[in-house]
């Protein structure tokens, strides 16, 4: 496994050189025509390079941390070597033992990436999943982020892989908007969860012990298989430019954001979630197909007729579909006109009832 990681770590480097001097080279042309940092996909492979760039960086990411980890791990058993201490070899012993169990999953992670690479990607469900904070100011961020939470822990439980495109948070930890992709089988069952979701609770910060009324949009858009969109060069304009907010040691040191628009459809994507320009760019251009193939089939489903209600892909619904009830512990449906008690077991994931209800119904 050894020397596959070493290959990977070569595949890396290379590619990031490749895809740097296109990036450049891009730039370049485009700064004679503007001044500002646009610049533009300039070959049909350039997305595959990308997904491939992606992944590497998964498993480089990956293997950083393993690395550091046998690191730990033999400083511990040098110290054991030495230290005559007892208490001290135990407390060295107990933290080899729980650093081995922790690279054993790193392990695992790796392994679990690489499969889910070679596997074929075109027979894979994949959605993505946008929620925004509504009416509410912090409240609804906060909010926001349980549902992501929430969103995640039922992703864990199903094996389904979670990915964050975009993401912007507030000063008190809530969510503004977040956008991630999902992959697995069976997924595309959470487009039952695409509406407004309305809170009603107390909010810490409220002295008075009044309950305040909340909302939260999810939109759930299918990822286009290959070839189901396509998009020209030639009407994509891509800005770069610095990324802020939470981030770590990889914010504001380069301009690694990026921000896609659509020039046919005015649509605009952006992402800053991930270390490098490239794989915001693929992040940004995910977004970005999801969302022309939601305009795509709305606009053949109103040539048929049909009686679906909404632009999803907005997430401009205006009806609630779901009341979460702190008070009352209780979550209500709207669609079905069904209830649930025990609101914090189904924030821990436990959404299948829910999903399988509204899944009877057809709606």
């Amino acid at each position: 496994m050894e020397k596959n990681l070493e290959k990977f770590k070569e595949e890396y480097n290379n590619l990031q050189r490749r895809l740097s001097q296109l990036s450049e080279l891009s730039l370049a042309i485009n700064n004679k025509k503007s001044e500002n940092k646009t610049i533009s996909l300039n070959k049909k492979n350039y997305g595959e390079l990308s997904k491939q760039f992606s992944f590497l960086q998964s498993v480089i990411d990956q293997i950083n941390k393993k690395e550091k980890i046998e690191k730990s791990i033999k400083e511990n058993e040098e110290l054991l070597k030495t230290e005559e201490d007892k208490e001290f070899q135990k407390l060295a012993e107990e933290e080899i033992s729980k650093l081995k169990q922790e690279k054993e999953k790193i392990e695992k992670e790796i392994e679990r990436i690489i499969e889910e690479n070679e596997s074929d990607k075109s027979s894979t469900d994949a959605v993505i999943v946008e929620i925004r904070a509504g009416v509410g100011g912090e409240e609804a961020s906060l909010f926001a982020k349980e549902l992501f939470e929430m969103y995640q822990k039922f992703c864990q439980k199903k094996d389904w892989h979670i990915k964050i495109l975009s993401s912007h948070s507030t000063d008190l930890g809530g969510i503004k908007e977040i956008s991630f992709e999902i992959k697995g089988k069976g997924c595309e069952d959470l487009k039952y969860e695409s509406g407004v979701h309305r809170v009603q609770r107390i909010p810490e910060t409220e002295k008075l012990g009044r309950v305040h009324t909340s909302t939260v949009s999810v939109a759930v858009l299918e990822k286009p298989k290959e070839k189901e969109i396509e998009i020209r060069p030639q009407d994509l304009r891509i800005d770069t430019y610095r990324a802020s907010g939470p981030g770590g040691q990889y914010v504001n040191r380069r301009d690694s954001a990026v921000r896609i628009t659509h020039i046919p459809t005015g649509i605009q994507v952006a992402s800053q979630s991930a270390r490098t320009q490239i794989a915001n760019r693929e992040n940004a251009m995910s977004l970005l197909e999801a969302k022309l193939f939601q305009i795509k089939k709305e606009e053949e489903e109103k040539k048929l007729e049909a009686s679906r209600k909404g632009q999803i892909g907005k997430a401009m619904r205006a009806e609630k579909i779901r009341t979460y009830n702190f008070p009352q512990d209780r979550i209500t449906d709207h669609r079905i006109k069904k209830s649930w008690k025990h609101i914090n077991e189904i924030l821990e994931g436990n959404l299948d009832e829910l999903i399988e209800e509204v899944k009877k119904h057809n709606i």
